[in-house]
């Protein structure tokens, strides 16, 4: 059996592949660089629980890198659809943190925006509304 890198072939497929290799790119940033993500997203770490670094290279990259790089190695629909419902449950998390604990900030609405997109993308392909 060969191995071949699934391209790419429809316009909808590209959309959805974009939102996959993005989500790769945020998974590699955590992995290798936890700290500028950290401040990116702005969460600090305290230097008496350095622990934390470990959930940014372990648990967040982890997930982005396992779910991204199934997207684009595998190119099927319903592993779109997961990446899309991930990201979908990431803005309603951030929407319920935005109503519930006081976090209505900029940052946090165009956040809520790029999830949003991010969700959308994968989720219109593997529902059939992108060709």
């Amino acid at each position: 059996m060969d191995f071949a890198l699934p391209w790419p072939t429809s316009q909808g497929e590209w959309l959805a592949w974009s939102s996959a290799v993005f989500t790769v790119l945020l998974g590699l940033l955590f992995f290798l660089a936890p700290g500028l993500a950290f401040r990116a997203l702005r969460l600090q770490v305290k230097p008496e629980k350095a622990a934390a670094i470990a959930e940014g290279r372990g648990r967040m990259s982890g997930f982005y890198l396992g779910v991204g790089l199934c997207c684009i190695l595998l190119a099927q629909p319903l592993v779109y659809m997961a990446l899309g419902f991930s990201w979908l449950f990431t803005a309603f998390g951030r929407l319920l943190s935005m109503m519930s604990d006081g976090a209505n900030t900029p940052f946090n609405w165009v956040s809520i925006v790029l999830e949003l997109v991010l969700a959308a993308l994968p989720l219109a392909f593997a529902f059939g509304f992108l060709p």
